[in-house]
């Protein structure tokens, strides 16, 4: 048997000049029993590490300058590859005051969760909605987006884009807008007065597979956690945990990327859990730690940490504690992939 060895790279190096290979040297890489991500467990602290180099790129670029001053966080596991999971980028964009992010449009869908500061705005498509710490942002594909800062302080949010999979699926598209700032066609509000309420106009139909609703406001995600925590005793997995929707089908906001909002109250410790979709934290209130494999990360507000998919991991909070993520499960749910492990403790 390895008399034939040498015959057999001999033969992968002749046929590899003509652009074939041997599926068998690599069948058990590309289709492996469980999922094997090269993503690592990862911690990101907001105030004693990533806001002194925000800050610090703030006095180096301007907004106008960079077109998103933006710091990406980058997954050690995915080194160069600006992802922070296989299939999604993550990244933190600070604007100071009077700067603007000029109005582009992409085909990349994103999410803003807004970590600090009150005030600034994002416009979408001709509307204008002013930003709290907790809210929770999206500008779906190929709508035009541009993002500016009226007040008298720096602000910074969590950005999260399907870049990975749009990149993957060579569908990539951008375009700047001749205006710095969009027009304004629609008052503040509008949105969310006529889709956000349980209601939608008599008429309306969707036409687009993205939420009408693009500020889900922290005031109101808050009080339906804290409604479901006087209401009954916490899922043993998740604690209080609601997802974000698309009012005109039930969906995920966005077609690609979910989100979600999780309440734990102080000393609870959900069970070890793990599920295929790798997903992206970001800590609103409270103080606690995660175990994800064999690493435990302690967070408190506004730090940032995510779990690759499949890595069993279970949260304690040390007092009543908030946390959003997000996730592709979206695109996994569609395709019939997706999976869970609720495991005891």
């Amino acid at each position: 048997m390895n008399d034939t060895v040498p015959d057999r790279q001999a033969f992968y190096d002749q046929i590899g000049q003509h652009s074939l290979a041997p599926l068998w040297e690599r069948l058990h890489a590309l289709v492996t029993r469980s999922p094997s991500s090269a993503a690592q467990p990862v911690h990101w602290n907001y105030d004693d590490v990533v806001r002194p180099f925000m800050m610090q790129a703030g006095g180096l670029i301007t907004a106008r300058e960079a077109e998103r001053r933006v710091l990406i966080l980058e997954n050690p596991g995915l080194a160069g590859q600006s992802r922070i999971t296989n299939s999604l980028f993550a990244g933190l964009q600070m604007i100071l005051p009077g700067e603007v992010a000029p109005a582009h449009r992409h085909t990349a869908s994103a999410l803003r969760f807004i970590v600090e500061g009150h005030g600034a705005y994002t416009a979408v498509e001709g509307e204008r909605t002013l930003m709290e710490p907790g809210d929770f942002v999206i500008t779906p594909s190929w709508t035009w987006h541009d993002h500016g800062n009226e007040t008298s302080q720096a602000m910074v949010w969590l950005d999260g884009l399907d870049v990975p999979m749009i990149k993957m699926l060579d569908a990539s598209f951008a375009e700047p807008s001749n205006a710095e700032s969009q027009s304004v066609s629609r008052p503040e509000g509008d949105s969310l007065s006529r889709y956000g309420a349980n209601m939608v106009p008599v008429d309306w139909k969707p036409s687009l597979k993205s939420s009408p609703v693009f500020n889900y406001p922290y005031s109101r995600s808050r009080e339906a956690l804290l409604t479901l925590s006087r209401n009954g005793d916490p899922d043993t997995h998740h604690g209080y945990k609601l997802r974000y929707i698309n009012p005109g089908s039930g969906g995920s906001p966005m077609p690609t990327i979910g989100a979600f909002m999780a309440l734990l109250p102080g000393g609870f410790a959900t069970a070890p859990y793990r599920s295929t979709d790798g997903t992206v934290y970001s800590v609103v209130e409270g103080e606690g730690e995660t175990r994800i494999g064999d690493t435990v990360v302690k967070w408190k507000p506004r730090d940032l940490f995510v779990v690759p998919s499949w890595f069993t991991h279970h949260h304690r909070a040390a007092s009543d504690a908030v946390l959003f993520s997000f996730s592709d499960r979206p695109v996994q749910d569609v395709l019939s992939l997706w999976r869970e492990e609720r495991l005891h403790a």
